[in-house]
Formats: C-alpha cells, sequence, structure tokens
C-alpha cells in the first residue's frame, strides 16, 4: 500500500494558477525531487552492479552446493536496498510504501514451519517480493541515468541563463571573450551574447526553461514512485492475506469479548436471580404449612424475581441476536431499537432488498452502540437514523445535535466499532466538532 502527496505539497496551489507555477521553482518540495533524482544515480550503480554480479555469480555456481546459498544471500541484499530505497522515497518523495513482510518458510509435511539457514534461504528464493527488488535493480538504473541528465540539465540551464547578467562579468575579467559563446569556428567567427537584447533573450530563455522544469522534474520522479510502489511494496495478494489475518484477530477477539459479556451478564444477572428464587421458593415450601401466609407473601416476591428475570433473560437474548431482526428486517429492529432510546429518534430505512444476514446483524449493533453512545455522552435533544444503499455497500449515518467532541481514539468506545466494522471491510467516519452536532457514518459491504 503507498500513499503520497501532489508535486507541492498539501495545500498547494492547483498547477494551472500562475502563481503556483511562478512560485514551483523555489518550492521545497522541488528541491527535493531533484535532490532524489541526483542520489537516484549513484544509488542505481550500486544496486545494479550488486545485484547482477550476486546473482551472475549464484547461477553460475549452482553446479555446486553454493549457488543456492549465494542466491539467497544476493535476494536477501536486495530486499535490504529496497529497504533504503523505500526510506529515501518516503523522505524526499513523501511517498509512505509498506514495508513488505518477511520471507516466511513453509509448513513441512509435518505441518510444523521449517527453520535453520536452509529454511530461510528457500523462503527467499521463492519469495516473489524478492525477485521483484532485483527486478528493480535492474530497471532503475537506465532510467536513473535518464532521469539525471534531464533533471540536471533542465535545473542547470534554467538557473544558469536566468542568473546570467550576475555573472556574465566573468567572461571579460578572466577571459579574452565578451560573453558567452553559443558557437564557433576554426576560422575564428564566434557568436557572443554580450548585448543587452541578448541578455534580455537569455534571462527569459531561462525563466521559460526554470517554468518547465518544476512539471518535468514532478514528471521523472512519478515513474520513481510507480517504480517504488509496484516493485518495491508488497503484492496486492500479500497485503490482503495480512490484511485478512488482522481481520481474523479482531473477529476472534470480538467474539471471546461477547462470550465474555454474555458470561458474565448471565452470571451477575438472570442466573443470580434464579438461585435466589430456588431459595425463596425453598423457604416458601417449609412455611406452607406452618405459615401460609408468609408464604403466600414469599411466593408473591418469587414471582416478581421470576418476571425479573425473565426481562433480563430477554434483554440479553436482544443482545445476542434480536428476533425482531431475524424475522422483519432492519427497518423495524431499529425502529424498536430508537423506541428503547432516552433521545427522541427519527429513523429512515431505504433498502430495496435485506442485505446478508451477518452485515444486517452489524448495521443493528453499530446503530445500538452508536444510540446508547448519544443516551450516555451527548446531552442531544434529538437524533436521526438514516440507512440507505449505495452500490454494492450499505451506508448508515446516525446523527444528533448534542455537544459534539466525540473520536476514534484509542481510549474511545469508536475504536473498538471501527475496529470490527474494518474486519467485514467497512468503513467508519466520525464528524464531531467541539459544540456539535456530530454525524456518524458507517458504510458496510452489500454482502
Amino acid at each position: 500500500m503507498a500513499t503520497a502527496y501532489g508535486p507541492y505539497g498539501p495545500g498547494a496551489a492547483p498547477h494551472g494558477s500562475l502563481g503556483a507555477a511562478l512560485r514551483a521553482p523555489f518550492h521545497g518540495r522541488v528541491w527535493r525531487e531533484l535532490l532524489y533524482l541526483l542520489i537516484s544515480l549513484p544509488m542505481a550503480v550500486v544496486s545494479f552492479a550488486y545485484t547482477v554480479t550476486m546473482i551472475s555469480l549464484g547461477v553460475g555456481l549452482l553446479i555446486t552446493f553454493l549457488g543456492i546459498p549465494v542466491l539467497g544471500v544476493a535476494l536477501a541484499g536486495c530486499r535490504a536496498l529496497g529497504y533504503v530505497e523505500r526510506a529515501r522515497a518516503r523522505g524526499l518523495l513523501g511517498l509512505v510504501v509498506a514495508d513488505p513482510g518477511p520471507p516466511r518458510p513453509r509448513n513441512g509435511k509435518d505441518g510444523r514451519r521449517g527453520t535453520g539457514p536452509l529454511a530461510w534461504v528457500g523462503a527467499v528464493l521463492k519469495s516473489g517480493t524478492s525477485w521483484r527488488h532485483a527486478l528493480y535493480a535492474v530497471l532503475h538504473l537506465p532510467w536513473a541515468v535518464f532521469a539525471f541528465v534531464v533533471g540536471t540539465v533542465l535545473f542547470s540551464y534554467g538557473w544558469g541563463f536566468v542568473t546570467y547578467p550576475l555573472w556574465r562579468w566573468v567572461f571579460p575579467a578572466f577571459t579574452d571573450r565578451p560573453g558567452l559563446q553559443l558557437w564557433g569556428d576554426h576560422d575564428g567567427n564566434a557568436f557572443y551574447l554580450d548585448t543587452p537584447l541578448e541578455i534580455a533573450a537569455t534571462c527569459v530563455i531561462g525563466a521559460v526553461v526554470l517554468l518547465l522544469t518544476p512539471p518535468t522534474v514532478h514528471g521523472l520522479t512519478s515513474v520513481d514512485r510507480l517504480m517504488v510502489a509496484g516493485l518495491l511494496g508488497p503484492s496486492r495478494l500479500a497485503s490482503r492475506v495480512w490484511e485478512l489475518e488482522e481481520d481474523r484477530g479482531t473477529v476472534v477477539d470480538t467474539a471471546a469479548a461477547d462470550l465474555r459479556r454474555i458470561e458474565r451478564d448471565l452470571h451477575d444477572g438472570a442466573q443470580a436471580r434464579l438461585v435466589s428464587l430456588a431459595m425463596d421458593l425453598g423457604l416458601a415450601k417449609e412455611k406452607l404449612e406452618e405459615d401460609p401466609e408468609a408464604a403466600a407473601r414469599m411466593v408473591d416476591e418469587a414471582h416478581g424475581e421470576v418476571k425479573l428475570a425473565l426481562q433480563e433473560l430477554r434483554d440479553l437474548a436482544r443482545g445476542i441476536h434480536p428476533a425482531i431482526l431475524t424475522d422483519r428486517g432492519l427497518g423495524p429492529a431499529l425502529s424498536a431499537l430508537a423506541a428503547r432510546c432516552t433521545v427522541p429518534v427519527t429513523v429512515t430505512v431505504d433498502l430495496p432488498q435485506r442485505p446478508a444476514p451477518a452485515i444486517e446483524g452489524i448495521a443493528y449493533f453499530t446503530v445500538s452502540e452508536l444510540l446508547q453512545n448519544i443516551s450516555k455522552h451527548s446531552a442531544a435533544r434529538s437524533a436521526e437514523v438514516d440507512v440507505w444503499r449505495a452500490a454494492d455497500r450499505v451506508m448508515l449515518q446516525v446523527t444528533d445535535d448534542g455537544r459534539g467532541g466525540a473520536h476514534t481514539s484509542a481510549d474511545s468506545g469508536l475504536a473498538g466499532l471501527a475496529e470490527r466494522l474494518d474486519a467485514v471491510d467497512g468503513i467508519l467516519v466520525v464528524h464531531s466538532p467541539a459544540g456539535g452536532p456530530t454525524a456518524v457514518t458507517a458504510e458496510l459491504p452489500w454482502r
């Protein structure tokens, strides 16, 4: 995965504005891009020489037992050079490319992951990332030479011509020439830039070259950005596998937390009431013959405990998966949920059909948690819930007119909700300025 800023940084004026074009040659980002091109040439030479030499040596030694280890070391060195290239692109181009994962030895026939030098060498050789790093080292050299020549020529001629009046005195002072020589022959005929008109024309040409240099240099570094992101970053498959592994961990942690919550609610709520109910009924049974009136009061109290226990069990079952959601869908379930909120809530659901049951459940519990936050923390007078479908996504938005200040930092409840949505390729966006209002938008896949 790679991210990058624009050519002149965030917040800069667009390319088409005259002011941005005039300021571009003096922008720090342009100078950093030029520095990147200057450093690219020696780096490309080192990488190319190392890669070609080591891989050729390894291939040549394949007839012996040394060939495979040498190839492994060669590719490991290419990965190390790739780390330097990613750091250079991050520091000078603002391009953030994730480091590819380390080579992982495959599991053996016994199901255990291989260990030791041989397993590591095998993992490096079988890794497509390693070979992409080697390919980058080979392809980058010709491009680095071309970009170096173009970038240095444009900058040197642009700044040289535009500042020509400042250093033209060097020619008559230290040579026998009146100015910069454009051409000459063996017969002594030559053309020099020494008249005021010629000097002014040189400055104009230099200014034009200087104005064309920033977009040209940015175009050259754009190719470098593509090469670094495409060859030195993790592949899409590897990124997806890593993302799925993280999502799996989030789902497992969420399921474990839900099980602990259910166990705690049962133990501290309904189970405790049922134990108390059993004891009360036992006492009532003993007093039934001695004191019928006391036994009747105890049975009446036990009846009240039964009602409370049933209500807690219903609330617990609703927290696991409400029956109304299964039977009637998201609209009626959210309306029932809004009716229990302490703040008046308007619910609008516009779905042509029901989404997948898992997505429907996640949407329900997302709204449930957001409404709980509104009831507890927002001091709002009203709230709205909107649910609709956009292409292959389910969109839901919960807004309130409370005091605002909601955020998804690590210590907030919204952070856990964002992780749950991310586990199913969902997105949570919070807009909650201080003083309100607050708008929380969630996006979920339809299937």
